[in-house]
């Protein structure tokens, strides 16, 4: 049974890498709200509480399937954020599905290729990406990378690390999860994939024991650490 609790030794430097994975952007009225899919509801929860407020006056869901997310999501990820928000009163046609994509640059590209087909791309000025938290950061760098024009802004639910680790139900994955999207930083940058960004020392070095700790599963296979 998967434990919830974060081990005391590593909550300095999973706090370290959870608020430094984050952008802190305040919201803020954008054209289109974009759900990254994903394992976490809370995705296209946030989406619905954005519309509600007046964020964005449409929303993009985007996401196939993963093997971590089948089971859970078996019509595919798009497929059941867009249900989850309509049940939660966004009216239909504000809605879009983009159900091919299988990491984040193609939930970028899929979804401007999108909004480009139905005609809404010459009026998308701006966009908030809409994400896991720990996943923010990386999201924001490779859209800066691959859709230079538009203005992108970043967010997540609003959950203490705690609260977040006993939604999802498994601190161990959020760890490995969290290492993973923190190396991807520097990574992507260097295959091209996303712009590049200072990681401070004291990010680096948190990241570093976590992987010495064993939190390494989601670690690109050519790099280590």
């Amino acid at each position: 049974m998967p434990t919830t609790a974060l081990p005391a030794e590593y909550r300095s430097d999973v706090e370290t890498l959870w608020d430094f994975n984050q952008m802190h952007h305040e919201p803020r009225p954008v054209d289109v709200g974009i759900g990254l899919g994903g394992h976490d509801i809370g995705v296209a929860t946030y989406a619905v509480d954005l519309f509600h407020a007046g964020i964005f006056p449409l929303i993009v869901f985007t996401g196939a399937n993963a093997p971590t997310t089948v089971d859970r999501f078996p019509r595919g990820e798009a497929v059941h954020f867009r249900e989850h928000a309509i049940e939660r009163g966004v009216p239909d046609d504000a809605i879009l599905i983009e159900p091919r994509a299988t990491n984040t640059g193609e939930n970028i590209d899929f979804t401007r290729d999108l909004l480009e087909e139905l005609g809404y791309l010459g009026s998308t000025k701006s966009v908030m990406l809409i994400s896991r938290p720990y996943q923010q950061r990386r999201s924001f760098a490779i859209c800066r990378k691959r859709w230079p024009e538009v203005d992108v802004s970043c967010g997540s639910l609003p959950l203490a690390l705690d609260d977040y680790v006993a939604g999802i139900g498994d601190v161990d994955r959020v760890m490995n999860m969290l290492v993973g999207d923190t190396q991807r930083l520097w990574v992507y940058p260097a295959k091209g994939w996303a712009i590049e960004q200072d990681v401070p020392d004291r990010v680096r070095e948190a990241y570093e024991r976590l992987v010495d700790a064993g939190f390494n599963r989601r670690l690109l296979p050519e790099q280590s650490h």
